[in-house]
């Protein structure tokens, strides 16, 4: 009975043990995959500051490139940090679980000991063919049959049990030396991409020593694209304006168009009326007046009324009931658009924040995306084309309609689509431009009617 209740107990502590594990594992895989997703950022980061390194000229877009590889490289050793944390909790609890199976191991020696004495006692005093021909009776015999073939099946359980709990253990040692290797692995990563960490700063100290000495030029740059953001801004105002004023008059000519179609359908039923008054009165004689065949009845000229379908497709021509679902839509898209260049990082918030150099407040309204040249230009949602224009110190603009929300694509070598033309989500629209310094930056804005969004609420985390 003992025997059987500690198997019982073994049944319900296996899960106990387990659980943890499954939840170590958990923990373990999102690491891993956000120390992969971090690592492949750092390789975009290094991919466009080569290129911008290459460059004979220091500039802000090597420092924007610089400044986020070492944003990368930090947040690289803190997940590190992370893993060697998780790789001490996992061992400790590798090590408790060898603790528990040991335990066990000597429970299920000592209950295997103990049977084995008392096997020992009893052939002593009766052997198992005694024990059967003993009995008083065939049903006797059977009884003791079945406790001898139960007594020997336990024993063989118990060897089974004894095989599987040290294989456990000899399963745990080798986690835990696996664990042990793992976590010296981590460490040399760490003390690497620490190493990696002071270069970049040394680096980031030259870079923005070597960039101060140009203050009068980061000044004209910076007021040069000032006047480029206004200039953009009012490219923006002015075709979200110009759609405002359109969808306006769309609404008043449909309003017309309602209001002419009531009078009309209102005069057809005032004549239908009229003309069913004079049937009567006709149809009805009077002692006066004989009965006389009614004159021929004349023709009531037929009003041209559109059906109802008719008026419904006029209606959907104009594409309210399409924005409002397209504007619906999009909104609830919020941080899961995908980013309008594949492969990059952002070197400019969005919103009012510190010149990087300088130390003056300057404000963006959408964000600034750092790429490699030529990339391509992907629309983040479909939409309708309300604009391609070329802005000074922009280059060509593109501006898509989703219902009242827009997005603007800023600084494009050469543009793909057309005024009118209905794009679908990562569909290209053009590329990206590379400026004289060799650096292939993206302009990127949402807007919804007159109101600048943060474009990085709106895109999905990498």
């Amino acid at each position: 009975m003992r025997t059987l209740r500690f198997l019982v107990l073994g049944l319900f502590l296996l899960p106990a043990m387990v659980l943890p594990a499954q939840a170590q594992q958990r923990n373990r895989q999102a690491l891993e995959r956000e120390k992969k997703q971090n690592l492949e950022r750092m390789a975009e980061i290094r991919s466009v500051l080569k290129k911008t390194t290459s460059e004979k000229e220091v500039t802000l877009g090597q420092l924007k490139a610089l400044n986020q590889q070492i944003k990368a490289q930090t947040e690289q050793i803190e997940l590190l940090n992370e893993d060697l944390q998780l790789t001490d909790s996992e061992i400790a609890e590798l090590r408790q679980q060898s603790q528990k199976l040991t335990g066990d191991l000597t429970r299920l020696k000592k209950q295997y000991a103990d049977m084995i004495v008392r096997a020992d006692r009893r052939r002593q005093q009766l052997n198992p063919l005694g024990f059967l021909f003993a009995a008083d009776n065939f049903n006797q015999l059977i009884a003791r049959y079945r406790y001898l073939k139960q007594y020997s099946n336990a024993r063989q359980g118990q060897v089974k049990q004894i095989e599987e709990v040290q294989a456990q253990i000899k399963g745990k040692q080798v986690a835990t030396e696996r664990k042990r290797r793992q976590q010296k692995t981590t460490i040399t990563a760490k003390v690497s991409e620490s190493k990696k960490l002071e270069n970049l700063k040394g680096e980031q100290d030259k870079v923005v020593k070597q960039l101060s000495q140009k203050e009068s030029q980061l000044r004209d740059e910076l007021a040069e694209s000032r006047r480029s953001v206004a200039r953009l801004e009012s490219m923006i105002t002015r075709i979200i304006a110009r759609e405002a004023r359109e969808r306006a008059a769309r609404e008043a000519r449909e309003r017309a168009e309602r209001e002419r179609l009531a009078r009309v359908e209102a005069a057809r039923k005032a004549a239908e009326r009229k003309r069913a008054e004079e049937a009567a009165a006709r149809e009805k004689p009077t002692e006066d007046r004989p009965i006389t065949e009614p004159a021929p009845e004349k023709e009531v000229a037929k009003v041209d009324v559109p059906e109802k379908a008719e008026v419904d497709a006029r209606r959907d021509n104009n594409l309210n009931d399409a924005e409002m679902a397209l504007a619906s839509s999009f909104a609830a898209s919020r941080r899961r658009l995908p980013w309008p260049v594949q492969r990059g990082f952002v070197s400019d918030r969005f919103g009012v924040h510190k010149h990087p150099v300088l130390g003056i407040n300057i404000s963006n309204p959408g964000i600034d995306i750092q790429t490699n040249a030529g990339e391509t230009v992907r629309s983040v949602y479909e939409g309708v084309v309300m604009n391609v224009e070329y802005v000074m110190g922009s280059n060509n603009v593109v501006a898509i309609q989703h219902g009242d929300y827009f997005t603007i694509y800023a600084k494009l070598k050469s543009v793909s689509v057309r005024v009118g033309q209905r794009v679908k989500a990562r569909e290209p629209i053009g590329v990206v431009a590379t400026d004289a310094k060799g650096i292939s930056e993206l302009q990127f804005q949402v807007w919804k009617e007159f109101a600048k969004m943060n474009p990085e609420t709106w895109l999905a985390p990498r």
